[in-house]
């Protein structure tokens, strides 16, 4: 079963990724319509479909890279960079799942499929061009977080509140560059072997990058909870009470990144990392429960 065509392709879409694509349900949950049942259900179909776009995003992101990949001590064991799921196999079901993904998005909204489509081009033209340019690629990255909080707003239509862009965006900027970091320090001098973009980067520039973000994305995020204009529309005075959790969770993603030389990755680190991640469970408990209650 484990050398199965079907088994690789399953690993290659890397299902334990879309995670990152719950940024969806930023929209439902500070909108308050968490427990309503018709935008649940739409949020649940917009989540899907982010995450078989992302999984055909990933299989040809692994076909472009495949000999970069093959030098690199993790992404080597990767079904197509290790010759387990050959590349046209790969392709295809990429195509195929892109397709269908596209056509059920715009099936359900136009603007909700624009956003789509957006956020696979982008997508694409990273893999093969914005990678290659320094502070670009990261900020392509985030651009795709940002797509599915926007696309998260779109599908239940309610307004896209300019908070939530601003801090996704940096949030997505904090653990790009982490990402970038990591890979640099793991790889060494076959770093620019690997990804040649890393040349452009070092250390030092990656950890000021990272301070700005840190301080930026803390700031905004209690600029956001002490809003008037958000209280008022939320009707409560107490989301400030958020704010530990974040402060924490930053906090522990920096001892991770420059005492555990993680980050590579983030969402292992957020399976793996018990304290981050009771965090952030916490985190969500306490929002609904002033959100709700």
């Amino acid at each position: 079963m484990k050398n199965s065509a079907l088994f690789q392709l399953i690993r290659s879409v890397r299902p334990k990724q879309w995670v990152k694509n719950t940024v969806v349900f930023a929209a439902l949950i500070f909108s308050q319509h968490f427990f309503n049942p018709f935008y649940f259900i739409k949020s649940i179909i917009a989540f899907s479909i982010f995450c078989i776009l992302s999984g055909g995003v990933y299989l040809i992101n692994d076909i472009m890279d495949i000999e970069e990949d093959r030098i690199h001590p993790d992404k080597k064991r990767r079904p197509i960079a290790s010759g387990k799921l050959k590349a046209t196999t790969a392709f295809i079901a990429a195509v195929t799942m892109a397709t269908c993904s596209l056509f059920v998005s715009y099936y359900l909204d136009l603007i909700f499929g624009m956003i789509a489509s957006v956020y696979f081009i982008s997508n694409l033209a990273y893999s093969r061009y914005l990678k290659h340019i320094v502070i670009i690629d990261v900020m392509v990255i985030a651009l795709g977080f940002v797509l599915r909080a926007v696309g998260g707003a779109v599908i239940i239509d309610v307004e896209i509140s300019a908070w939530l862009i601003i801090c996704t965006t940096l949030l997505a900027l904090f653990l790009g560059f982490g990402k970038r970091r990591h890979e640099l320090i793991l790889m060494n001098e076959n770093a620019k072997n690997h990804r040649q973009i890393l040349s452009e980067y070092s250390p030092y520039f990656l950890d000021q990058m990272i301070s700005v973000l840190t301080a930026s994305t803390v700031v905004t995020y209690a600029l956001y909870t002490m809003s008037a204009e958000v209280q008022a529309k939320l009707h409560t005075t107490h989301l400030n009470l958020t704010l530990p959790f974040v402060l924490y969770g930053i906090f522990r993603y920096l001892y991770l990144i420059h005492q555990k030389k993680g980050g590579g990755n983030p969402t292992n680190i957020l399976f793996t990392d018990r304290p981050l991640l009771i965090n952030i469970v916490l985190w969500m408990i306490t929002v609904c429960i002033i959100l709700y209650f």
